[in-house]
């Protein structure tokens, strides 16, 4: 893991979710994909952002953190081989290739590459 890469959070209201991200917390919108259920806000100067996922689109979403590696294939072949258990096969994205997974506690994390 090189790096956080984005903190996802759902949401069933995506134009309440906009006004509290960007107008009570003042956070700059970052992208506004929401004709796909995500819009993304930056903190900062970081390059992590938080994605926001639309419940409507996303019904499984659940807060995710997800990380950077060089390469999502060879880390999923790794991890796999550990025993982790993986909520799906990797797959494309916009910026490159993704896969999520969920620690023993519930809590979901991915590992994302910039491989596009």
């Amino acid at each position: 893991m090189k790096s956080y890469d984005n903190f996802f959070l759902p949401i069933d209201n995506m134009d309440a979710a906009k006004d509290f991200y960007g107008k009570t917390l003042g956070l700059k919108l970052k992208f506004d994909f929401s004709e796909i259920g995500m819009t993304a806000f930056s903190v900062g100067t970081e390059e992590a952002a938080i994605i926001l996922k639309d419940k409507h689109k996303f019904p499984d979403a659940k807060p995710a953190i997800w990380f950077v590696v060089d390469d999502v294939a060879k880390s999923y072949k790794e991890l796999k081989g550990t025993g982790l258990a993986f909520l799906s096969e990797p797959y494309k994205i916009r910026t490159g290739n993704a896969v999520e997974f969920e620690d023993p506690f519930g809590n979901r994390l991915g590992i994302t590459d910039y491989k596009k």
